[in-house]
């Protein structure tokens, strides 16, 4: 089966991958797609079972492939304003609108339509597609999914992570480090603080420990950042509590994230201040013994760092001309894929301010000119 990149990203985006649901249809068509071709594939199944990952190589089974790594769910429609359906992939005036079509199933359907030619190629070096679920909701498919590629098989020596950049070459980004915290107190009237523990008046001495921490890092940032703003974040976006101006508080909940810059450590602030809420609880427990904080971790993503002399990068400027250095403040897999030991770097088609919008689209000259970098990398992957 032969298809073109346009014809590839119609049968994505038919696919509704939107993060609540199940990707399990897209991987069962893509594995069978890749197996057809000769490919090794591997699923890497999520707990529940659900959704899976998707691990698939072309070519020889020797070290120094790349990994072209794409996530396969997308965000929610629901509240939007479409004027097309938005998993119909519809052409109008040079762009390619529907939900995904920029982030980012346009790079995966670049890959993909590549694929048989790959297959055909007398490659020296594999090719190798990583599909993961979940990016969406905090990357939490991603690991399982490199653990397997890194584990036993061939070693890739790059990954290009095909987030919309443009296809420019992006080589640094902030990760994302976020988490729910539940204050539990006792009620009793307002007037007896000491009969009780306001879960609300504690949950605002933690929150007031973040505001802190988030003047701290931008303090500490370096002169010559360029990142836009030029410093780690950390910002509060749900506060609930409190039923009644004069009741002290049963139970206060906030969530929390933090994108750290890549010389920030955010499981470092995470551990001080969960020491700080270990002396909140234990202050609560004075007037409370049944009051608690608990502190739920929602992710987890570490910041892409720029490598100095990364193989990655290097790939990915000979193969798009792009000399220019760049880093963006939106997080991504790509930290994951460099914990895990890989040299990486972000490239894919599109921009990144289509993303996540009503009438997302990607530009057809997008979608070409990543056909052309897949063209690239087989004559690349074959000398």
């Amino acid at each position: 089966m032969t298809m073109t990149a346009v014809e590839m990203l119609a049968r994505l985006v038919g696919f509704d991958t939107t993060s609540r649901v199940s990707n399990l249809a897209l991987i069962d068509w893509v594995e069978a797609y890749l197996a057809d071709l000769g490919a090794m594939t591997q699923r890497v199944v999520s707990p529940d079972g659900q959704k899976a990952n998707l691990h698939a190589m072309i070519g020889p089974q020797v070290d120094g492939g790349v990994v072209l790594s794409g996530h396969t769910d997308v965000v929610p429609v629901d509240g939007q304003a479409w004027d097309s359906d938005p998993f119909v992939v519809t052409q109008k005036d040079g762009r390619l609108y529907g939900r995904g079509t920029c982030d980012m199933k346009g790079f995966i359907a670049c890959g993909l339509a590549a694929a048989p030619d790959f297959a055909k190629a007398n490659l020296k070096r594999p090719v190798h597609f990583a599909l993961s679920y979940d990016e969406e909701v905090g990357c939490i498919g991603a690991p399982a999914l490199i653990e397997a590629i890194t584990q036993g098989g061939p070693r890739p020596s790059a990954v290009i992570v095909g987030e919309p950049t443009m296809m420019q070459v992006v080589s640094g980004h902030k990760g994302l480090y976020s988490f729910k915290v539940t204050v539990r107190g006792f009620e009793a009237h307002s007037s007896l603080v000491e009969s009780g523990a306001c879960a609300v008046t504690y949950a605002a001495e933690l929150m007031h420990w973040i505001v802190q921490e988030a003047k701290a890092m931008k303090a500490k940032a370096p002169a010559d950042s360029a990142f836009s703003p030029p410093y780690g974040t950390v910002t509060i976006g749900q506060v609930h509590g409190g039923s009644a101006i004069n009741i002290l508080a049963k139970e206060a909940w906030f969530e929390s994230l933090m994108r750290p810059a890549p010389w920030d450590d955010g499981p470092d602030m995470g551990a001080r201040f969960r020491a700080f809420a270990a002396e909140i609880e234990a202050e609560m427990r004075r007037y409370a013994p049944s009051a608690s904080i608990t502190i739920e971790q929602i992710s987890d993503v570490p910041p892409l760092r720029p490598e100095a002399d990364g193989v990655a990068e290097a790939l990915a400027r000979a193969l798009t001309g792009d000399n220019s250095p760049r880093v963006v403040p939106y997080g991504t897999e790509g930290g994951q894929f460099q914990q895990g030991g890989l040299s990486t770097v972000i490239c894919g088609p599109g921009s990144i301010d289509q993303a996540h919008q009503p009438n997302e689209f990607v530009a057809l000259s997008q979608i070409e000119a990543c056909v052309g970098f897949m063209k690239k990398l087989e004559n690349r992957l074959s000398q």
